[in-house]
C-alpha cells in the first residue's frame, strides 16, 4: 500500500531525471571524453550492488601492466575539491571507499577524489607520470564524463528491472539508462548458479545487441583484526557473532556468518554511517549483555575504514573485533570473457603507450 502511495512522487522524480538526461543528450550540458581508457563502474540503485569489490577486481586486473587511477567523489568526506590520496589519508580526507582502495593498493595506483571528476581526470593527466587507465567509481549518473567503457552492476536479489524509482523503490535513475552500458554484471549471485536461473535473469534484463551480461558472486576472505588490536583467532563456530554494519545491503555477509554461529546478533546503521561514541557504546553494551565466552564482534571492511582513525574505537580495544574483506569472482567462463573484454578495451585505446610492468608508481 505504501509503495502505491509513493508512486506519484516517483513519477515526478522520473520527470526530473528525464529532463536532466535530455540536457546531456542534446548537448545543452557538456559530456567530455578523454584520450585515455576510462572505465565507469556504477548502478541504477541507491547502493549495495558491490561497486567497491568490483572496482578492486578491475584494479587487480589492470595494475600489473598499466598505471591505474581510481577517481571517486569521496562521499561523506570533510575535505573539499581535488584530493590525491596518500598513505596518511583518512576517511575524513577522502571517504571510506577511496580509503579502502588506498590502504589495499598503496603506491601501486593513484586514488583521487573530487566532486568534479572532469577536473580530477585532468589533474591526473597533468602528473609527471600520468595514469594509463582510469576507473570511475560510482559514475553511472555522472554524465559530465563520457566513459570509454561503462559497467552497470545490478543485485541478483533486486534486479533494476524489478525495482521502482525512489521513494517507491530503490532506483535513483531510469531503467532505460541500462541500455547505455557496455557491460551488465549481475552481482551477489549464489555460488552455484544454474543455467536455468541464468536464462531467467537474461530474459528479465533483455540485453541490447553487443551488450554483454556477466554473473559474479562474493567470496569472504580471512577476517582481519583492527590495527593495534590484539591478534584474534577466528573460530569455525561461535555461540554468538555480533555484526554491526553501515552499508546498503549487508544480507550476503549475514548469510555467510549465520553458518558460523548459533546466534547472529545484528546492529544495522545507515549506509556510509559515521560512527559516534554512542554507537560504539551500543556495540559494547550488546557484547556485555550476551553471556558467552565464545563470541566475537564482526564488521565490514568499509565500516572499518570509518573506524580506524576514530577516537572512539579505543572503547572496543580489549574485545575481539575483526572485519571481513570481500572479493568477487565470476561464474564459469565469465571470468575469462570479462577479463578479455576489459584488457582488450584498455590495450586498444592506449594510443601507442608502451605497456610496462607496474610495481610502484610513486
Amino acid at each position: 500500500m505504501l509503495k502505491i502511495l509513493l508512486l506519484p512522487f516517483s513519477f515526478i522524480y522520473g520527470l526530473v531525471l528525464r529532463f536532466r538526461h535530455l540536457l546531456f543528450d542534446t548537448g545543452m550540458l557538456p559530456s567530455k571524453s578523454f584520450d585515455i581508457p576510462t572505465i565507469s563502474v556504477g548502478n541504477l540503485s541507491l547502493g549495495g550492488t558491490g561497486k567497491t569489490p568490483h572496482t578492486e577486481y578491475l584494479t587487480r586486473l589492470l595494475k600489473k601492466n598499466y598505471r591505474v587511477a581510481i577517481v571517486s567523489r569521496g562521499y561523506m568526506r570533510k575535505s573539499k575539491g581535488y584530493v590525491l590520496a596518500g598513505k596518511d589519508s583518512t576517511f575524513q580526507d577522502i571517504g571510506d571507499e577511496p580509503m579502502q582502495y588506498q590502504r589495499k593498493f598503496g603506491e601501486q595506483i593513484y586514488v583521487a577524489v573530487d566532486k568534479n571528476r572532469c577536473r580530477a581526470v585532468k589533474k591526473l593527466q597533468e602528473m609527471e607520470t600520468p595514469p594509463e587507465a582510469i576507473i570511475l567509481d560510482d559514475a553511472m549518473q555522472h554524465r559530465f564524463i563520457k566513459p570509454g567503457l561503462s559497467i552497470l552492476l545490478t543485485d541478483y536479489r533486486r534486479l533494476y528491472t524489478d525495482d521502482y524509482l525512489v521513494p517507491a523503490g530503490k532506483l535513483r535513475d531510469l531503467k532505460y539508462r541500462a541500455k547505455k552500458a557496455d557491460i551488465i554484471v549481475v552481482t551477489k549471485t549464489d555460488k552455484v548458479l544454474s543455467p536455468i536461473v541464468k536464462r531467467i535473469l537474461l530474459d528479465k534484463i533483455k540485453p541490447q545487441p553487443g551488450q554483454n551480461v556477466y554473473f559474479s558472486y562474493q567470496t569472504y576472505q580471512h577476517p582481519v583484526r583492527f590495527p593495534s588490536f590484539e591478534e584474534t583467532r577466528f573460530e569455525r563456530k561461535y555461540s554468538a557473532i555480533i555484526l554491526f554494519t553501515g552499508i546498503a545491503n549487508p544480507y550476503p555477509l549475514k548469510d555467510y556468518l549465520r553458518y558460523r554461529c548459533r546466534e547472529l546478533i545484528t546492529i544495522d546503521f545507515p549506509d556510509h554511517h559515521s560512527y559516534t561514541e554512542q554507537d560504539i557504546l551500543q556495540i559494547k553494551k550488546t557484547w556485555d549483555e550476551y553471556f558467552s565466552h565464545k563470541k566475537i564482534i564482526v564488521t565490514t571492511e568499509k565500516d572499518a575504514m570509518r573506524l580506524i582513525n576514530s577516537p572512539y574505537l579505543r572503547l572496543l580495544k580489549d574485545l575481539p573485533v575483526v572485519y571481513v574483506p570481500i572479493k568477487v569472482k565470476f561464474h564459469g567462463e565469465d571470468a575469462q570473457k570479462f577479463n578479455h573484454q576489459i584488457l582488450s578495451y584498455v590495450r586498444e585505446n592506449q594510443r601507442n603507450r608502451p605497456v610496462h610492468s607496474n610495481k610502484n608508481i610513486r
